[in-house]
């Protein structure tokens, strides 16, 4: 599995959680080192992430991606699955963020597991919070 990092997450979370993942088998990266490139738009760099036939999840701070009818549409119709973080996270620390998705990846494996694509759930801050389904 890969996991894909868009523009409103941090490059360097990406990379921390690329050093997590390797010793799983899996590996992150930021949309600024794809080929897409940064200034993809979302239907951009989802339809790159189809088109690479790979297994990705998407890691998010965009509330878009379940807000805005047209990308919703978009997300549907490319089968992906991912995660938006809530935004809370954008007032955190990167150190705290990383260490926090972290510390909750057992259960993002297990949604994983539990859900057929496309889906999309929002990861709290809170420790003892559930992840919050959205609509897709």
């Amino acid at each position: 599995m890969r996991v894909f990092f868009d523009n409103c997450t941090s490059p360097v979370l990406a990379e921390t959680i690329n050093g997590y993942l390797r010793h799983l088998g899996a590996s992150a990266n930021h949309i600024r080192d794809l080929p897409c490139g940064r200034h993809a738009t979302d239907f951009e760099w989802m339809a790159y992430l189809v088109s690479t036939g790979e297994d990705w999840l998407i890691v998010s701070g965009d509330g878009r991606l379940y807000k805005n009818k047209a990308e919703r549409l978009a997300y549907r119709q490319a089968g992906l699955k991912g995660l938006v973080l809530a935004p809370s996270y954008q007032k955190t620390p990167i150190n705290q963020q990383a260490s926090f998705l972290m510390w909750r990846w057992p259960e993002v494996l297990d949604l994983i597991k539990r859900f057929e694509p496309p889906f999309l759930f929002e990861v709290p801050m809170a420790r003892a919070s559930k992840f919050k389904p959205l609509p897709v």
